[in-house]
């Protein structure tokens, strides 16, 4: 038989003492003895405890049971799922009834018999297992809650950069690496966090997404690490956090490059150690997750300037997989177009529409400066807004006239690069005339001078 489980044993006697401990340790895979009760709250402040065997009474000449039930109810009181076990020399029924009634699981009478008593302890540590499972399944539902996103369909593309891409991810996605996902808003990260998911050996399990932009300094702990109840002012019940919830699955953390500097140090620690202790706790949980991050911004520049830690940039990026814009696989436009048609075309009751070639063509002349996700929400528009049949043209897609067109000489610079020279032609043209320039490239003065500034132009 396995051994598991702690057996807390808490008897003044002893003989007693030594013989119970003897006896757990054939089934318990840790006994703790204790002579006194006194040390019982900080024992179990330190000890994760499933089943306590307790003495009724402790003081000489004194046999009413009362010291067993009064810590009977502290031990309740504290840790409501740990079963205790009373026992005492003298058989009293109503006493065990009143022992049962305050929460006991059971009452032993001395002399105890070896066989009666082990099953009666196994029984316990089987019902301590069975709350724990429930409970935990309990918060994990919770905790669950919302984090659930609709499945998104990978579509690949044939450009090369997708295609390596896609080499990559199915490289690693069986292994438990840590994987950072980097690239520019809206090209598809969080998809490509699915995609290694479920070819993953976790894909039966759940993934658990966490925008680590959106978490607050303040909110930081309760909402990855969990908390107990009473812990904080709102902590009204038990409730796990993302790395438990994430448990046996795939932890994705996105934007981690917007968390900030003291808040990594802890995030650091709970994936070194693989290892949570929820607000309130003093017990370390252990947690089994494959973790995948992704940021839009450049890491090591900010590990350069101080702003990101280094040893934590190498424990999230075992392998990195960079995700091209869409700019860059024009080759891809079209049928990622065809796709999102195809969708809304059903979601909004308007059949397949189709494109002409001329739209095509324009859809592979634009920047698509928000990327897949841009090119999502304005096929979703233009099928919301068109009323010429089956047929899209140019007119029914709202495309921002300073990303119309692919700049001469375009070698596949960056985003901010691009923008930068964009401005820098179209200020030349215009003399520099702010006003004229922004109306041009389709933003306000302000934007304008506020990107001049940032440019250095």
């Amino acid at each position: 038989m396995t051994k598991k489980g702690t057996l807390l044993v808490v008897d003044d006697n002893k003989a007693i003492l030594d013989a119970v401990s003897l006896l757990g340790r054939g089934v318990f895979a840790k006994v703790i003895a204790l002579p006194s009760p006194n040390r019982i709250p900080s024992l179990m402040e330190q000890e994760a405890v499933d089943v306590v065997l307790l003495d009724m009474n402790f003081s000489a000449g004194i046999n009413s049971g009362n010291e067993g039930l009064y810590w009977l109810k502290r031990i309740i009181e504290g840790y409501p799922d740990i079963p205790v076990v009373l026992f005492t020399a003298y058989a009293d029924i109503n006493l065990a009834v009143t022992a049962v009634k305050e929460g006991a699981f059971d009452f032993v009478v001395k002399p105890f018999d070896n066989a009666k008593l082990t099953a009666t302890l196994l029984s316990a540590l089987q019902l301590h297992y069975s709350k724990a499972e429930v409970k935990r399944l309990k918060e994990r539902t919770t905790a669950l809650k919302g984090a659930f996103n609709p499945e998104y369909e990978v579509i690949w593309g044939a450009s090369p950069a997708m295609q390596q891409v896609l080499q990559t991810v199915k490289q690693v996605a069986a292994t438990q690496a840590n994987i950072l996902i980097t690239g520019e808003n809206g090209c598809g990260k969080e998809v490509i966090a699915k995609a290694l998911h479920r070819l993953s050996t976790r894909s039966k399990e759940i993934m658990v997404s966490v925008d680590m932009g959106a978490v607050s300094e303040t909110l930081f702990e309760s909402e990855l690490f969990g908390y107990l109840k009473g812990s904080f002012t709102d902590a009204k019940e038990d409730r796990a956090g993302k790395f438990e919830a994430a448990h046996r699955g795939t932890l994705f953390l996105d934007e981690i490059g917007n968390l900030s500097y003291p808040l990594q140090a802890k995030l650091l620690a709970a994936i070194q150690n693989r290892q949570i202790t929820r607000i309130g706790s003093t017990r370390s949980t252990p947690i089994d997750i494959r973790l995948i991050c992704a940021t839009n911004k450049d890491l090591r520049g900010l590990t350069a300037q101080g702003l990101f830690r280094e040893d934590l940039l190498y424990r999230i990026n075992t392998i990195e997989i960079a995700m091209p814009p869409l700019r860059a696989r024009k080759e891809d436009i079209i049928p990622l177009a065809e796709h999102f048609l195809k969708q809304y075309g059903a979601k909004y009751g308007k059949g397949t529409p189709s494109m002409d070639d001329h739209t095509k063509e324009k859809l592979c002349a634009y920047m698509w400066p928000g990327n897949v996700r841009e090119l999502q929400h304005t096929i979703e528009k233009a099928v919301i807004l068109s009323s010429n049949g089956n047929t899209l043209a140019v007119s029914d897609f709202l495309l921002s006239p300073a990303a119309l067109h692919i700049p001469a000489g375009y070698e596949g610079e960056t985003l901010d690069e691009m923008e930068c020279r964009m401005i820098q032609k179209a200020l030349i043209q215009h003399n520099s005339n702010l006003s004229t320039t922004a109306a041009k490239l389709g933003i306000s003065r302000q934007t304008l001078y506020n990107k001049m500034k940032k440019y250095g132009l």
